[in-house]
Order: structure tokens, then C-alpha cells, then sequence
């Protein structure tokens, strides 16, 4: 047997406890003490706790040691065998400690004698949930590590991406200026610091500076700083961003809105490779590498006498243009998991799925904010979600399954016919009305202009599963 039990508001908890015994009182007894702070779960044998814990992502087990069929310590040696193992606390009875001890050698947290005491428990299960939450740290800080010593933090396997990917990895073995083009959200500071990350300035520092969010009088003494009563309040000599970044990267985003005296003065340095501070007169040597970015058309902005033509030559040395993400539909799916994973562990929440029909819609959106708007969605449908375990149609916002620029609610390339474009409307039409009425059946009927019974009819031809509001 195996049950669980939620919160007042509908909410699991975000840490899971199973709870195994052949006793149900005594089992009980523990969810009692246990169900205010973790989410609970319960199996009456070995080999049912071992099939939760194949089906679901458990934190903690609180074991019995003796038990019918298979025992305590059989089921702890293939708990220990599990590629990600909870931790396990031991049950036991006085005449049988000696079990508990040799079950801590054999991997297990810790044991305690029965009849137990409920302090005892949860200082014993508070102290096996740090130790887990620490090592799953430990386990993500190694991993970011690794990401940001190669490539693996930049997520696709489109032919686009793998392009994007020849093309960095020659300029990480060059030291020419780089000119980064794409949509807002494409992640172009990302590939920028992966540049920095793998090529040969590794050493020196990236100082990224956006060009569009410091204010245009300030940016001249943001990029070559100033000497002291240069101007009213330079009340002391200021370093400029390229003296610091001397030896490393200097990240020029959004460079298509510097104004054109900048712009002049900025080529002299990448011609020279020297500046002079505001209010000074000493030519001071740089030696950084340039890398821009820029969502515009640089070019057309030539055309239009706001972009110094010689200026886009010196910056435009290696380009690298990020292809927008409804380019590169095929990378949609690792994206959305890479996030999910990545939201659920900085809000300390389960790790959702998301069922096909709704990956089918993220895959057809347009997604005009590229990343960034995934990234933020994602973290929404997470921070909201009542951890059922996935992500369904009608958890979607409305905007993007009824999305006119993408094909949400329209017959995908490839339909057979208008049938199917009407039925698979339909089913989002219904998803959508009872989630408004947050699944009240005779509601969402209401709305629908239908009556109950045809709804239900309609829920079971299109295999909608009723759930709580």
C-alpha cells in the first residue's frame, strides 16, 4: 500500500518523506508527527518501497529494520544501489540495535530504537534532510563548474546551433574583434562570456558594459575615465571600464545606440589601442579585446548616417549571429527541460515534466523574446505549480496556446485535414474554459454554452483527465 497527503492549500511539500513498516499505527504515528513540514508517503513493505521510489523522487526513508518478505537491511543494501539514493533512517527495535548499527556502516543515516521518541525523529530527519540538500548543492555547484569551463552551458543541437558552436570555438583561438548579432534574447552576452571562458584572455577580466542603459552623457567617462575636476562632481580619478579590462574582454552591448562622437572616439582606441581620460591629456595603453553586440542592422543604420561605416569594420573582425529560438525549433524541448531543472533547484521544488501536447505548443509558438521569455515562463509555470508532476496544456498562458503568431490553436505543417484542426481547437478550447473555472465541470459548461453532460462527453473523446481546482 502506498498513500500520501498534501497540505491545506492543494500544495505537496517540497521535501518527501516514505515512510516503511509493516505496522500501519506505526506508520501513522510518524505521519502524524511528520505531515505539517515534509510531504508524505507510505508503503507497508520492502518491495513496495522500492517500486515508490522507482516512480518517485523521495528525500528521505525512514525504514523499519524488521519486516515480513524483504527485510529492513535487504531493502536498505538496494536503496544504496539507486543512482540517486535518498537518505535512509533505520527503525529498530531494542533487542535488535545492533541492526542499526551495522545498517549506519551499510550507508544509512542513522537509526533509532523503537518505542521512538518524537523529538528524537524529527531532529533525526531535519539533520538527514540537510545533509542531503547539501550534498544536491555540492552536486549542482560541480556541475556549473564544468559547465562554465567548456560549452555544455549553451543548450542546443540544431544544425543552427552547431554552426553557432564552429564558428566560437575558432574564435576562442583568435584575439580579433567580435561583432555578436541577434534578436533580444537570444543570449549574446552568454556567448560572449563563453568566448572569455575558453579563449586566451581567460585569464583577465570580462567587463561587460550596456551601452543603451548608461545614460549617453555618462558613458565617455564610463568607457575611459576621468581625472579628478575633469567636470562638476569628478571629486576623484576614475578608471575606465578599458583600463580594466586590460589583458581581458571589454563586452560593448547594445552598440548600436552610441552616439556618433563616441563612436569616432571609440574607433581610435581599437585603432591605436590607446585612450585618454576625460579632463586629461596622457595617452594611456590598452590592450582589450572588443566584443559587441547588437540586436539592430547595423548596416542599415550605415545606410541611414547613424552607424560609422568604419567603426562596424573594426568591430565586425569574426561575426556570430544567434539564430532566433523559432529557428531552431529542434532545441525547444532541451531547452525547456535545461530550464525546468535549473528553476526547480533555486526554488527548491520538484522537477516538472511536460506532456507532449503542451511541448507540441512550445515547440509551435513564435516566441519573440527568444530565451529570455522561455526562461521566465518556465519560472512561472514552476513558482505556481501545485507539483502534480507535469506541465498541461492548461497550465499554459492563454497568449501562447491561442497565440495568431504561432500555431497553437492552428493545424500544424503536416495535419491531415480540417477535421483535425478543428477537433485539436476544440480540446484546447475546453482546456482552457476549465481552467478559468478552475475545474469546475458545471462552470466551464456554462461558459462553453453547453450542458454538463456534453462537456464530460467531450472530456472523454478528447482523454482530458478531471482534476482538483
Amino acid at each position: 500500500m502506498v498513500g500520501e497527503k498534501m497540505d491545506e492549500c492543494g500544495m505537496v511539500k517540497n521535501r518527501t518523506v516514505l515512510l516503511v513498516d509493516d505496522e500501519a499505527p506505526v506508520r501513522e504515528s510518524l505521519e502524524t508527527l511528520l505531515e505539517d513540514n515534509y510531504m508524505v508517503l507510505q508503503a507497508d513493505s520492502g518491495e513496495e518501497a522500492l517500486k515508490v521510489l522507482r516512480q518517485r523522487d523521495v528525500d528521505l526513508v525512514i525504514l523499519d529494520v524488521m519486516m515480513p518478505g524483504l527485510s529492513g537491511m535487504d531493502t536498505l543494501d538496494s536503496i544504496m544501489n539507486l543512482s540517486d539514493s535518498p537518505e535512509v533512517v533505520m527503525l529498530s527495535a531494542a533487542d535488535s540495535a545492533r541492526l542499526g548499527v551495522k545498517a549506519v556502516k551499510d550507508g544509512a543515516f542513522d537509526y533509532i530504537a523503537k518505542p521512538f521518541d518524537s523529538e528524537e525523529i524529527l531532529s533525526v530527519a531535519e539533520k538527514a534532510l540537510e545533509k542531503r540538500q547539501l550534498q544536491q548543492e555540492v552536486k549542482y555547484l560541480r556541475s556549473e563548474i564544468v559547465k562554465l569551463s567548456g560549452f555544455s552551458n549553451i543548450i542546443g543541437r540544431s544544425s543552427e546551433m552547431r554552426e553557432v558552436f564552429r564558428v566560437v570555438q575558432q574564435i576562442c583561438t583568435t584575439d580579433s574583434s567580435v561583432l555578436i548579432t541577434g534578436e533580444s534574447g537570444t543570449g549574446k552576452e552568454l556567448i560572449a562570456r563563453t568566448i572569455h571562458s575558453k579563449g586566451q584572455r581567460k585569464n583577465g577580466s570580462f567587463v561587460p558594459v550596456n551601452c543603451a542603459a548608461i545614460p549617453q552623457e555618462l558613458l565617455e567617462s564610463e568607457f575611459f575615465g576621468h581625472e579628478k575636476g575633469s567636470f562638476t562632481g569628478a571629486h576623484e580619478r576614475r578608471i575606465g571600464k578599458f583600463e580594466l579590462a586590460t589583458n581581458g574582454i571589454m563586452f560593448l552591448d547594445e552598440i548600436s545606440t552610441l552616439r556618433p562622437d563616441l563612436q569616432a572616439k571609440l574607433l581610435r582606441v581599437l585603432q591605436e589601442r590607446e585612450l585618454t581620460r576625460v579632463g586629461g591629456s596622457q595617452n594611456i595603453k590598452v590592450n582589450a579585446q572588443v566584443i559587441s553586440a547588437t540586436n539592430q542592422d547595423l548596416k542599415e543604420l550605415i545606410d541611414d548616417g547613424k552607424f560609422r561605416e568604419d567603426l562596424y569594420y573594426r568591430l565586425n573582425v569574426l561575426p556570430v549571429h544567434l539564430p532566433p529560438l523559432r529557428a531552431r525549433r529542434a532545441d525547444i524541448p532541451l531547452l525547456v527541460n535545461h530550464f525546468l531543472d535549473k528553476t526547480a533547484y533555486r526554488l527548491n521544488r520538484k522537477v516538472l515534466k511536460v506532456t507532449p501536447e503542451a511541448m507540441k505548443i512550445l515547440k509551435d509558438y513564435y516566441w519573440p523574446g527568444n530565451i529570455r521569455e522561455m526562461e521566465n515562463l518556465l519560472e512561472r509555470l514552476v513558482a505556481f505549480s501545485v507539483n502534480e508532476g507535469s506541465i498541461d496544456v492548461e497550465d499554459l498562458p492563454h497568449e501562447i496556446v491561442f497565440s495568431e503568431s504561432g500555431k497553437g490553436v492552428r493545424a500544424s505543417e503536416g495535419s491531415k485535414d480540417l477535421i483535425e484542426a478543428r477537433n485539436r481547437f476544440e480540446k484546447m478550447y475546453i482546456l482552457s474554459a476549465l481552467r478559468k473555472s478552475r475545474w469546475n465541470q458545471s462552470a466551464a459548461a456554462k461558459m462553453l454554452g453547453i450542458h454538463r453532460n456534453t462537456l464530460i462527453k467531450k472530456m472523454n473523446i478528447h482523454r482530458i483527465i478531471p482534476r482538483r481546482g
